[in-house]
């Protein structure tokens, strides 16, 4: 398809007023815009996340955060809604700020404020923040405050979390220490209780059983030889009328004494001379030779009844015989009695040791945890000390924000250029508008490509020289009417009506791009 210029330059020229008119009025909106645009100061101050100053491998603190991590922390906390309209207020940021409503504030502060990181692998970890504004005392300040900010926010985040850990280390240490306590006591009270069925005394128990149940077989069989020796020395009496033979008349005193002696000389076999039988007897048998001297050195006594030698000896005989039963029936007695206590308490052992079992492994989990938390205490005191003499992981300043010599923008030449590009793309949107819209045929090409015939000639449209005249006319008087009227106008506006910066303000925040 052959572009005909001729008939588009035709057209360009036909469209130029309109065309120049959105040139002009872009243009010069973005010119007195550049003019009128307030002039802005920028400065910043740079900060480096330092390392720790004392290896990990010898003490690490208890706040470990990587140093991406801490400054987005930090830079969170700084942007809060409450600081940034407090900075705003105390500076003085904004010349209107009596007038701008806190979001209004608030989203200022923030498109003006510029923070940027920049970290890598093997390199240090940086932030630089800086700061927009309408003077360069301004910006200083503000940027000053931030570091500020940022400084004690660090501080007091890494030294709350330090002390937050050392506060739960020690309430933990505290709760299992009393917990601790609780469970010690409760074994103690258990052992206290149980104190004749605990396990660990099992084997004594065992070992004392098998002892007393012999001992009580040879008690029964020495108390069934006493009461076969008594039933004989009766039937020997009875047959021959003497037990052993000849013996010299004794007092009843003496038999006693003879019967004491014998039995104290079987209970030594089996007690020691602390027992109490034992000394009970002894001072028997002390009581009745004291006795037996008295009568030997002052005669019989008077009334005394007087036996025959035989009965004498009889008697004398069964009451030693009588006593070692009797001895031998108390020791049995005893035996029987202690052998009961210790069944009960060995069967009761086994479900004294699944509970004290229990108890002791209940013990050792929680010593174990009490272990691990003053282990914790310590490496979080360590911590702790580590953040107060600020020897861990720390944001210095390195370079300071300085107040700016000259302003920073705003960049007018690139703002008068970006409105004499607005205009001609108006200009040129236009243009291309009014094509798509025409559907006229205004050319033999275009009745070809409509209809499909080629038409033999055209008979172009033949204008008189005084519509010619007209033309030109109105195309020059159109042309210096924008070129001229229209920045008279905006003037006019712009002194008159309301500031041109503003109407282009406003313009781009309800396209939101301002």
């Amino acid at each position: 398809m052959n572009l005909d210029l001729r008939f588009y330059w035709s057209l360009f020229l036909r469209r130029f007023p309109v065309m120049a008119l959105f040139v002009l009025v872009c243009s010069g909106l973005g010119v007195i815009t550049a003019l009128k645009l307030p002039e802005t100061y920028y400065t910043s101050a740079r900060l480096l996340v330092e390392s720790p100053q004392i290896s990990n491998d010898l003490a690490a603190s208890t706040v470990q955060s990587n140093a991406i991590e801490q400054l987005d922390i930090i830079e969170q906390r700084l942007m809060t809604r409450a600081n940034l309209i407090d900075i705003a207020n105390r500076f003085d940021v904004f010349a209107d700020i009596r007038a701008m409503s806190p979001d209004e504030v608030v989203g200022a502060m923030r498109a003006n404020t510029r923070i940027r990181r920049s970290s890598g692998r093997d390199e240090a970890t940086l932030m630089t923040i800086g700061f927009d504004g309408r003077s360069a005392r301004i910006v200083q300040a503000v940027v000053n405050e931030y570091v500020t900010l940022m400084l004690e926010t660090n501080v007091q985040f890494r030294m709350s979390r330090a002390e937050n850990t050392l506060e739960f280390f020690q309430e933990e240490v505290r709760r299992l220490g009393e917990e601790l306590s609780q469970k010690s006591a409760a074994i103690v009270t258990f052992k206290s209780e149980n104190a004749d069925a605990l396990p660990e005394d099992q084997s004594y128990r065992l070992d004392r059983q098998t002892l007393l149940q012999e001992r009580l077989s040879r008690t029964e069989r020495d108390l069934s030889a006493a009461q076969a020796q008594r039933r004989d020395i009766i039937n020997i009496f009875e047959t021959t009328g003497s037990v052993r033979g000849e013996v010299a008349p004794r007092s009843p005193e003496e038999q006693q004494l003879i019967a004491a002696r014998a039995e104290l000389r079987l209970l030594k076999t089996d007690y020691t001379d602390t027992n109490p039988r034992v000394i009970r007897l002894q001072n028997q048998v002390d009581r009745l030779e004291a006795v037996v001297e008295a009568q030997i050195e002052a005669g019989m006594p008077e009334g005394a009844e007087r036996k025959t030698p035989e009965e004498a000896m009889l008697e004398a005989t069964l009451s030693e015989v009588d006593s070692r039963i009797e001895n031998l029936t108390t020791d049995m007695e005893s035996t029987e009695a202690e052998l009961d206590r210790l069944a009960t308490s060995i069967s009761s052992s086994s479900a004294n040791g699944i509970q004290l079992a229990a108890l002791e492994r209940d013990f050792n989990a929680t010593q174990s945890r009490y272990q691990a938390a003053v282990q914790n205490l310590n490496a979080a005191r360590l911590g702790e000390r580590i953040e107060t003499t600020a020897q861990g992981q720390r944001v210095t300043v390195i370079e300071n924000a300085n107040v700016p010599n000259e302003p920073s923008g705003p960049n007018r030449p690139k703002v008068a250029l970006a409105g004499a590009a607005a205009g001609i793309g108006l200009a040129a949107a236009y243009f291309v508008l009014l094509e798509f819209l025409n559907r006229t045929i205004r050319r033999p090409a275009e009745v070809q490509s409509r209809f499909g015939i080629v038409p033999l000639a055209s008979i172009p449209y033949m204008e008189s020289r005084r519509h010619r005249f007209l033309r030109r006319a109105g195309l020059v008087t159109a042309t210096l009417i924008v070129v001229i009227g229209v920045p008279i106008a905006l003037w006019y506006i712009d002194q008159t009506y309301l500031p041109l910066d503003l109407v282009v303000q406003k313009g781009l925040d309800r396209l939101g791009l301002g």
